[in-house]
């Protein structure tokens, strides 16, 4: 139980700075709130939560795809940030998809 909502936070940290890299500090704020979710032992926080990161995996394939495009435009190697930014997004996905489990919906009742 600790290790997939350990994995959530760390996906929302890495988002967060994404976000600040970007100097969007709103949603950085709300990244950072994210995880204090988990408090919330409703049906519906988990159902958030997991949104969050499924989210947060489309938004990295988006700066992936963006960021491969401008590399390709400049000349530069594209590779190596690609599989970087799908590596983070899948983890992302894995961290939502682990809200799933049976462990954790016992303890979030609807």
């Amino acid at each position: 139980m600790l290790l997939r909502i350990s994995l959530f936070v760390t996906a929302a940290l890495l988002l967060g700075a994404h976000f600040l890299r970007a100097g969007n500090l709103m949603l950085v704020a709300l990244c950072l709130a994210a995880p204090l979710l988990f408090l919330q032992r409703k049906r519906w926080s988990l159902l958030l939560l997991q949104l969050m990161a499924y989210g947060s995996g489309l938004t990295w394939i988006a700066a992936a795809v963006q960021l491969v495009q401008m590399r390709q435009q400049s000349g530069q190697p594209w590779t190596l940030a690609a599989i970087i930014l799908g590596a983070v997004a899948l983890f992302t996905f894995v961290a939502g998809l682990l809200l799933n489990s049976r462990a954790i919906k016992d303890r979030y009742p609807g």
